[in-house]
């Protein structure tokens, strides 16, 4: 195995994106050859590149990066593109890293019938195909139907289904995708340095209070993460503890209706948005506390990078998010979307506010399991184990 090629539909920061940066950065320090493949546009500085904060030794390769330029979601120029980059790089493996990568990849990968001619058939890859992995890291029930369909039935192609999370595979199972192929890994995240920037300086940055008690929430502003739940349990937090911060890290399609909530609800003192950020290793040490509010999607990065910084998570109690919380040792899980959660989100945060040795303690457990069990190491040891096996299948 020396040539990998992971297809993403998007480098924005998602959950996936974060694990193909750990494990990308790994294989390219072992020498394998990495190229990455982005259906959509990159809009925003890909996470890909080794941060200077992180503790990982070396200097970290450069990763090619294309971009398909995907307009829609079945686009014929964009899935001609990425035959021809198949047929250019000639990897050993194709990694997809979600449903909309997994559909693009088993058609460029499958063997038309001979009959076919013109475009498609020109367009095909190499008689001698490459291994498919096809990823499924993450829950997305609002796909239509018909998109399922057809990517189940690529996915018989697949050499092997991976996912992180149990939970995430169960739900795949339970829905006809092949539970025989399927393989579970690790998750990784590097123990970052401590931040390169004092908590006094940051608050100064960021123009808030010099006694601010800070809350992170970091992802993807999207339905799935209930980003306005978060806003609610701020506001009757607020009665306890005016000084009060919450950043909110992030950006996507909920962005503007979120501000205006956050505006009415509460104010935009309280909660500022900050978008997308390139020095999550600056601000996520500074954190009091992270706060975790998605549905059971998938695994959540922005959960053991919190973890790893040592600061305490209170998280919506989800099967994915217990994957990776132990309640009332490295964190607390809430109940999902409903009164008493936000009542119970609010009263948990108040303790970590209020008991300094409560939030040492919750921080260094977190920390400590991160360094013990989720290391990127694991990862990348874990996945060429995986293409070197599929290889010599």
């Amino acid at each position: 195995m020396r040539r990998v090629l992971h297809i993403i539909d998007s480098l924005d920061r998602t959950d996936a994106a974060h694990q193909l940066r750990v494990l990308a950065q790994g294989l390219a320090r072992e020498g394998v050859e990495v190229q990455i493949a982005s259906l959509d546009a990159i809009k925003n500085p890909p996470p890909l590149r080794q941060e200077q904060c992180e503790a990982s030794a070396g200097e970290t390769p450069a990763v090619p990066i294309t971009a398909l330029g995907r307009r829609g979601t079945i686009d014929p120029l964009a899935f001609t593109r990425l035959v021809r980059l198949i047929q250019r790089f000639r990897p050993d493996v194709v990694h997809t890293w979600n449903l909309d990568a997994a559909m693009y990849a088993g058609a460029a990968l499958r063997p038309w019938p001979q009959k076919w001619h013109g475009r498609v058939r020109a367009a095909r890859v190499r008689p001698e195909h490459p291994k498919l992995v096809i990823g499924l890291y993450r829950i997305e029930p609002w796909k239509p139907a018909w998109h399922y369909f057809f990517a189940r039935r690529l996915s018989s192609l697949a050499d092997r289904l991976v996912t992180n999370s149990l939970s995430v595979r169960e739900w795949f199972a339970s829905r006809g995708w092949a539970s025989d192929k399927f393989a579970q890994s690790p998750i990784g995240v590097s123990i970052g340095r401590p931040s390169d920037v004092s908590r006094e300086a940051l608050l100064r940055e960021l123009e808030l209070p010099r006694d601010a008690k800070l809350i992170g929430v970091v992802g993807r502003l999207s339905p799935e993460n209930r980003t306005k739940d978060l806003i609610w349990a701020a506001d009757l937090l607020r009665v306890l503890h005016d000084n009060l911060r919450v950043l909110v890290i992030g950006d996507g399609p909920l962005r503007s209706p979120l501000e205006e909530y956050a505006r009415l609800a509460s104010d935009l003192e309280h909660i500022q948005f900050l978008g997308d950020r390139c020095d999550m290793c600056r601000i996520m040490p500074h954190f009091d506390v992270l706060w975790n509010g998605g549905e059971n999607v998938g695994l959540s990065p922005a959960i053991l990078d919190a973890m790893a910084a040592g600061v305490p998570v209170v998280a919506s109690d989800t099967p994915t998010n217990s994957e990776l919380v132990i309640e009332n040792e490295t964190g607390y899980l809430i109940p999902l979307g409903i009164r008493s959660g936000r009542a119970a989100r609010a009263r948990h945060t108040d303790r970590i506010f209020t008991d300094a040795q409560l939030a040492t303690r919750l921080g260094a457990a977190g920390r400590k399991r991160v360094a013990e069990q989720f290391t990127p190491e694991r990862v990348v040891e874990w996945y060429e184990e995986l293409y070197t096996k599929v290889c010599a299948e």
